[in-house]
């Protein structure tokens, strides 16, 4: 014969303790938005099989394919999203457009649009908290950085890199939101060199057949795995840390050390050279980064993690793990100046010795000229 039910037991017996609910019967409500795709997926299957979460409310504009979660479909930037959040304590906004091939303008009125609804629509359902993810980008690629930046160093970036000018105005909007809303708590979660099933400038940078290097730069390489990631969005979701938190692997590499474990060589340019070239590319379309890009891979933008690491987080990743997994998923894959390539054009740029990343410059504006005269 099976036990009785313990209230039932209690019922019995009012003597008798009433048995300690289950971790998740008290643990938070958490909705995580961009649910379906990338990090919302990995974050939303981790805490939908976590004993320390009650439920995961998932939102995006198509089902993803955790079972478990509670899903509406539908944009972020509509205001009924406010009537989905009702009921949960804490909301993971995760819902951002930082393709390298998406119109600019559309994609900074979703990003941060998209914010901005979510942190009104989280105040007006009583949500407590809301996490938001940006980047380490936002601190700046400068020469005079420390090694490493401590969370509290002042965001020195600027607009010329991809998809920066967003993430600075969503950390404005993360700093205004408790302001405005009273009651609301902000966590900003700034990841290093993200890898893991990404693709940015900075990955494709790996793809290239020579490692560009600027003459008289100091690069500092750090990654962070979208694995540690998401361990450190757990720990903000369950209020074991909070403020501003930067997440990365322990300590940095040095462009000679990422030389000798990726076996690419470098090409080296002088600054104007490749600044010059890449910001030619970019404005006639032919490539799709920024010579703002370039920064980050010239100067350091390292950062400690020490908020995290004094919560008990620790990365599970070490950066030459990372580095090794970045160059598996990109091997077979040609990048010059940020722009993919075909094999028989890669093999013919690597043939002539194509300046790295700039796709021989000179020769891809003469074709891009004669091209336009023909029209």
């Amino acid at each position: 014969m099976s036990s009785p039910d313990p209230q039932v037991r209690a019922a019995r017996n009012p003597s008798s303790p009433p048995s300690s609910p289950s971790p998740a019967t008290r643990g938070p409500v958490v909705a995580v938005t961009g649910a379906a795709t990338g990090i919302g997926a990995l974050l939303t299957e981790r805490l939908a099989a976590s004993e320390e979460i009650r439920q995961v409310v998932a939102i995006d504009e198509r089902r993803g394919e955790c079972a478990e979660a509670r899903w509406h479909i539908l944009d972020v930037r509509d205001p009924a999203i406010a009537e989905k959040l009702r009921g949960a304590d804490v909301v993971v906004h995760l819902a951002l457009d930082l393709d390298l091939g998406s119109d600019a303008a559309a994609r900074t009125a979703y990003n941060v649009r998209g914010t901005q609804t979510v942190l009104t629509a989280a105040a007006a359902a009583g949500v407590h908290r809301v996490v938001l993810c940006t980047s380490a980008m936002v601190y700046g690629a400068l020469p005079d950085n420390e090694l490493p930046l401590s969370e509290d160093a002042e965001l020195r970036a600027t607009a010329d890199a991809t998809g920066v000018a967003d993430l600075l105005e969503i950390e404005r909007l993360a700093r205004r939101a408790p302001r405005a809303h009273p009651g609301l708590n902000v966590t900003v979660v700034r990841p290093a060199l993200l890898v893991g099933g990404t693709d940015t400038a900075l990955t494709r940078y790996f793809e290239s057949p020579r490692l560009l290097v600027v003459a008289g730069s100091r690069p500092a390489w750090q990654f962070c795995h979208v694995d540690d990631l998401c361990a450190a969005l757990e720990y903000a979701v369950l209020e074991k840390v909070d403020g501003e938190l930067a997440v990365g692997c322990d300590g940095w590499l040095e462009q000679e050390e990422v030389e000798e474990l990726s076996g690419i060589r470098r090409m080296e340019l002088p600054s104007a050279v490749a600044l010059g070239a890449a910001a030619r590319l970019h404005r006639i379309g032919l490539t799709p980064s920024p010579a703002g890009d370039l920064a980050y891979t010239m100067y350091p933008w390292v950062v400690s993690g020490s908020r995290l690491h004094s919560a008990g987080w620790r990365p599970r990743w070490t950066n030459e793990e990372v580095l090794a997994e970045l160059l598996a998923e990109v091997s077979g894959r040609h990048t010059v100046a940020g722009r993919r390539l075909g094999r028989k054009d890669a093999t013919a740029a690597g043939a002539a010795g194509a300046t790295v990343a700039l796709l021989g410059a000179a020769a891809v504006v003469r074709r891009a000229r004669k091209a336009r005269r023909r029209i």
